[in-house]
């Protein structure tokens, strides 16, 4: 069987589309980092102002505790998330 010469056109093509695809991919990634440390720091945060609310503290102590484990939280885990190695 003979093999078929791509065309100029055709590897042009090609290389476009993957490249789109490889800038989407990382859209995508970066994106979906973004919203999961976002809602990371807002769980813990709500959780740290039920648990004042709960307990009835005149001082904001879990609320304070809560924003500050939540953004080392989701830090930890972006991290997690960008130093694993790509599929």
């Amino acid at each position: 069987m003979p093999l078929k010469r791509m065309s100029k056109k055709n590897k042009d093509t090609e290389n476009s589309f993957s490249k789109k695809k490889k800038q989407l991919d990382g859209v995508l990634r970066y994106s979906g980092l973004a919203f999961q440390m976002m809602a990371i720091i807002l769980v813990v945060l709500y959780a740290g102002i039920k648990l004042d609310q709960y307990l009835g503290n005149e001082f904001p102590l879990f609320t304070i505790i809560g924003a500050i484990g939540g953004v080392f939280l989701s830090l930890y885990f972006a991290l997690r998330d960008l130093l694993k190695p790509n599929k």
